[in-house]
């Protein structure tokens, strides 16, 4: 397994504590590496979430979701773009790159948080919050250590100091659906100022700016920034300016009811046991492998569409990538709607797991 690719290593750390003058080309290709595993792992939490609200009175915790998860798409895209702009090649399809849940976020970023696999729930919405978190919220401030954000600060900065790196190489286009604003186009980063638009795209959907909660790129007007909109479901009332000059936010607006869920328990380590007294049923495990195996599909068709250097087949294989994930929606609810053995009430979900070709 390449050690660079390990979710579990600390190599995030490692780089953030390299002096400035040590961040070169090499430097740079492998801290975005990195970023793309980030993105990669937020995406599995996010979605076990979304797809567990089955009750028509959540629509729209249901919308708030999705709308993250769409941008969390864009910018797992955006990110694919940052590297191979420079020369590399992102690395998907790979066992070591792929999280294992539970687990820690890649890289050692929020080194105090266990990223899990559950339906949604007030931990889970806890743990999505943490994720997003912002190193200065304007709301309920935990003053965290390393974010998310502040590694792309990191990464913006060798941009700024090296934009003769910026070749345009290997770029894949996505035009994204309307109503969810400019910002989700996955566009190509051939131009510092087209660099400095994606890593402002990708930090300010998830934490706001120092000045606002709100999405400054958003599908809809007043769209809050990841991290808010979690806060909000978490509290169950929306976040509104309570005072000017200067301008305070609190939880004080509208009720957010929470929805009802499917019931999918937590993910143990290493997946739903396939032996032992607690083995999962014939059906069951037909359910999850072929999950898994679509999932790592996907992976294969995203990681190959940034391998081209010809436009047009990177498009139909990130039309293939899309297809497959659209399709993982059915068997995740599925395994959702199975009760688990051990009569707790809870039910089996994805596991996510990597399997090689």
């Amino acid at each position: 397994m390449n050690a660079l690719l390990h979710t579990e290593s600390n190599r995030i750390i490692e780089l953030m504590e390299q002096p400035t003058e040590r961040r070169d080309a090499g430097w740079l290709k492998d801290a975005v590496q990195q970023a793309i595993l980030l993105e990669l792992a937020t995406l599995p939490p996010y979605l076990c979430g979304m797809w567990s609200i089955d009750d028509a009175s959540g629509g729209d915790v249901f919308d708030a979701v999705h709308a993250i998860v769409f941008d969390e798409m864009s910018h797992l895209g955006l990110a694919c773009n940052l590297l191979t702009t420079i020369g590399g090649a992102p690395r998907l399809a790979d066992e070591g790159a792929v999280p294992k849940y539970p687990g820690p976020l890649p890289g050692g970023v929020r080194p105090e948080l266990t990223v899990f696999l559950s339906g949604l729930t007030k931990d889970s919405l806890e743990m999505y919050s943490r994720i997003e978190e912002p190193d200065d919220p304007l709301a309920e401030a935990v003053a965290p250590p390393t974010s998310i954000g502040a590694f792309y600060n990191a990464i913006l900065d060798v941009f700024r100091e090296h934009p003769e790196l910026i070749t345009g190489a290997r770029q894949v286009v996505k035009i994204m659906a309307a109503g969810h604003g400019s910002g989700n186009d996955v566009v190509a980063l051939d131009s510092p100022a087209a660099v400095e638009s994606a890593i402002a795209v990708i930090k300010e959907q998830g934490e706001g700016t120092s000045a606002s909660p709100e999405n400054p790129h958003p599908g809809e007007v007043g769209e809050l920034a990841h991290y808010y909109v979690f806060r909000e479901i978490y509290r169950g009332h929306k976040l509104i300016k309570v005072s000017t000059d200067p301008d305070e936010w609190d939880f004080q607006g509208a009720e957010i009811p929470m929805p009802h869920a499917l019931p999918m328990g937590i993910v143990p380590s290493g997946g739903w046991p396939r032996e032992g007294p607690t083995a999962v049923d014939v059906d069951t495990r037909n359910l999850l492998d072929g999950f898994n195996t679509s999932y790592s599909a996907m992976l294969g068709f995203l990681e190959q569409a940034w391998q081209q250097d010809l436009p047009a087949k990177a498009k139909v294989l990130l039309g293939k990538a899309v297809g497959e994930m659209f399709g993982l929606q059915e068997p995740a609810q599925s395994l959702m709607r199975r009760a688990l053995p051990d009569g707790s009430g809870n039910a089996y979900g994805p596991e996510f797991r990597y399997v090689a070709a």
